[in-house]
């Protein structure tokens, strides 16, 4: 597999990129698409058998159900984020290494239903607070280690709603290669 079609695996809607003004507009579509995600992951991999759930959506990627468990892992923690930016000052915030969790028994084994469930309980309470903050609220923000930079709320939504299509669309895609759409 050539450097272009294994980045086009890896990140099927490309990288984010967060517009330089993040207008009401963004956050809006952002928040929506947070809103939804839940219920429209949900649907795409319900019907879905235990060898299709442990298929790598990629060559030496994870399975379908460890991208899932990831999904709930990584957005509790997003949540847990915005919690910090909004009650300390500029918090660095905890750094956890998502690839060792995805080899953990529960991401490579644990049913799928306990992280969709997760993420309709995180995402409805993420949400539920995101369209209630204020301006000065939403440009609040906290530092990642990871990188040392500094992110806002703003900017945050934006990211998280790319990574739920981002990882949307590894399962969808993988679906679609395999004939296991309906």
């Amino acid at each position: 597999m050539n450097d272009e079609n294994l980045e086009l695996l890896r990140y099927p809607i490309g990288k984010f990129q967060c517009p330089e003004h993040i207008t009401n507009t963004h956050l809006k579509e952002w928040i929506d698409v947070l809103e939804h995600f839940p219920m429209k992951l949900d649907d795409l991999v319900r019907s879905l058998t235990v060898e299709q759930l442990d298929t790598p959506y990629r060559q030496e990627g994870w399975t379908v159900r460890q991208v899932v468990h990831h999904l709930s892992d990584s957005h509790h923690h997003s949540y847990i984020r915005f919690k910090w930016a909004l009650t300390e000052d500029t918090p660095i915030i905890k750094y956890y290494h998502e690839k060792e969790w995805a080899e953990l028994e529960d991401a490579k084994h644990a049913p799928i239903q306990m992280s969709i469930d997760h993420l309709k309980a995180v995402h409805f309470k993420l949400v539920y607070l995101l369209k209630s903050l204020t301006e000065e609220q939403l440009n609040k923000c906290f530092i990642h280690p990871e990188h040392n930079n500094t992110v806002s709320l703003k900017e945050n939504i934006g990211k998280y709603a790319w990574h739920s299509n981002h990882h949307y669309h590894h399962i969808k895609n993988l679906l679609l290669r395999k004939g296991w759409l309906k």
